[in-house]
């Protein structure tokens, strides 16, 4: 991209994904593509962005015990979550401003979410609304920030019911915004022309999105209230705050730092899994966010407590690097990746590697 016209025929697609053969590549390519203070934006994480690192790492850190001659046969990779059927144990995370990366922005996303049967996480920051997501035919989950205005936020929750939504996704760990330093040497603050939070408006002018220090657990008391939708906490890394979810009502927990984008020098997402899944006991179901990259990630996770993971920046960048076409092709590159890590663990599903089969 890199300010230029983004070609869109099917035969410059094509080609942009020829060399595509693992996560990694395609943020490479999204690279060269992207306007540099928007590659930036989406890169970039709080401060020194040690967490940013810490969460590809944590995976890194530890290695596989694969189980031999147990005969399961071909891996099913299919799971239910929260009631709603996936083809497999990878959701799209929740990331703002896709129009930045691709015209079609998350219109574009929720169609490849939809061909792939995955579900997809919507931002509340989306550039496109939740009712246009929603028509794609993806199974779709919103994810909220709990605004001071709670007759918006309800706002919101109504539309969410409306549009078929199957959970809500309340991200707690913004009572305020990282400090983020790349972004402000770049100067990004505002939308380009023609951009905005589409799911801000509605009722004839856009808000803007208020992060408070007073959200408490009594916001997630009326949320419960309010719907009855699954509501998952985003943003919870200490056992602790995983046994007060529970306890206030929560249907699901996501083991996540925010990419690394809101409190720097906090663990990788994955090194509090353990802990979490030991606090919670099964009561409701893990997910986990931050760093997964490849399909022995996802093993990894799985092993560990996790039901599901959450794929965020590696999205953007296939979303960048070829728009809906490069987006089903990521999550092609991870169905195989899981389905062959699972195969050489000896397991029938990844729900079957155990968490003896992970070690440093």
């Amino acid at each position: 991209m890199n300010g230029g016209a983004v070609d869109l025929t099917a035969a410059s697609t094509s080609e942009a994904l020829d060399d595509i053969v693992n996560v990694r590549d395609f943020e490479a390519a999204a690279r060269d593509r992207l306007n540099r203070v928007h590659y930036d934006y989406f890169a970039s994480g709080a401060q020194d962005e040690v967490t940013v690192a810490a969460n590809e790492a944590a995976f890194g850190r530890r290695a596989l015990i694969p189980r031999v001659l147990r005969g399961p046969g071909a891996p099913a990779l299919e799971t239910t979550l929260l009631g709603q059927p996936a083809s497999m144990p990878v959701l799209i995370a929740p990331t703002a401003f896709h129009r930045l990366a691709w015209p079609e922005a998350e219109v574009a996303t929720g169609r490849a979410a939809a061909a792939a049967g995955v579900i997809m996480i919507a931002a509340m920051l989306s550039t496109v609304t939740v009712e246009d997501i929603a028509a794609t035919g993806a199974k779709l989950w919103l994810q909220l920030y709990v605004q001071p205005d709670l007759a918006f936020t309800e706002s919101l929750v109504r539309r969410a019911e409306a549009a078929g939504c199957g959970a809500l996704v309340v991200t707690v760990d913004s009572p305020a915004l990282g400090r983020n330093e790349r972004g402000d040497r770049n100067d990004f603050h505002d939308l380009p022309p023609g951009m905005r939070c589409a799911n801000m408006g509605g009722d004839g002018h856009v808000r803007d999105v208020v992060l408070s220090p007073e959200i408490s657990w009594r916001h997630l008391d009326w949320l419960r209230r309010t719907t009855s939708l699954p509501i998952l906490l985003k943003g919870v890394l200490h056992d602790a705050d995983a046994r007060l979810a529970v306890e206030h009502g929560a249907d699901g927990i996501i083991v996540s730092n925010h990419g690394g984008r809101q409190l720097d020098t906090t663990p990788a997402s994955l090194d509090r899994l353990p802990l979490i899944a030991d606090a919670v006991a099964g009561r409701v179901p893990l997910l986990l966010d931050g760093g997964v990259r490849r399909g022995t990630d996802v093993a990894k996770a799985l092993a560990l407590g996790a039901q599901a993971v959450a794929v965020g920046r590696p999205v953007l960048w296939a979303l960048a690097v070829a728009g809906e076409a490069g987006v089903r092709r990521l999550l092609e590159l991870m169905r195989g990746e899981l389905a062959n890590a699972v195969t050489l663990l000896g397991a029938g599903a990844p729900a079957d590697v155990t968490r003896d089969q992970v070690v440093p």
